[in-house]
């Protein structure tokens, strides 16, 4: 006849004891932690970016789903233009002092009250070009409608402005981008929507 151990134990079963190394578990919930922090940094970009670009508040626009995005597109095509266009000039296109071209382009997706302050602002870029003899290209990064409805919409807009200036020896010296953030304002006029205003985002100054 077995005598049970003097401890209770049921001899019948066979225990190990497992021992915890704090050296060895303390690196792996460093690991751990790390990881679920880059899955949080990851998951806070991506809806930044989906609130930027998707995540417009559309107020009072009638239709279905499909005209409001057809409305929001056409947002975004017309802040598109309205950057590439402001910063696209040269001295191929300087006549007696004027960037006629560069007016004409850019007055055909303006407002006409906004028509008169870039009539003031283009005469620092004719100066530039006349004296420097700058080349001035734009980029666009992205676009994204922040606000919108019947008649009236915020756009944000990312680029970037890089002069060239032409070298010793010929040919033009591109200068370092230089990057820009616009909130801009358009007003939906005769079925068009056209650029009123805009505001550098980032604390540089309107080129």
């Amino acid at each position: 006849m077995a005598v049970p151990p003097a401890d209770g134990s049921d001899p019948g079963v066979t225990s190990s004891e497992t021992t915890h190394d704090p050296q060895t578990a303390s690196p792996r919930r460093w690991l751990l932690l790390g990881l679920l922090v880059a899955l949080l940094l990851a998951a806070t970009a991506a809806d930044v970016w989906l609130m930027t670009t998707r995540g417009a508040e559309v107020v009072g626009v009638e239709g279905d789903a499909e005209e409001t995005q057809a409305e929001r597109e056409a947002v975004m095509s017309q802040t598109r233009q309205f950057l590439l266009r402001v910063g696209t000039f040269g001295p191929d296109e300087l006549e007696e002092g004027r960037l006629s071209e560069h007016r004409a382009n850019v007055s055909e997706v303006i407002t006409p009250s906004f028509r008169t302050s870039f009539e003031r602002q283009v005469v620092a870029a004719e100066q530039l070009v006349a004296q420097a003899g700058v080349t001035r290209s734009a980029e666009v990064f992205s676009t994204g409608v922040t606000t919108i409805d019947s008649d009236s919409a915020t756009a944000l807009v990312a680029g970037a402005f890089v002069d060239s200036y032409e070298g010793r020896r010929g040919g033009l010296q591109p200068q370092e981008p230089v990057p820009l953030r616009w909130e801009v304002s358009l007003v939906k006029t005769g079925g068009e929507w056209l650029v009123d205003d805009f505001t550098p985002v980032t604390g540089e100054e309107a080129p």
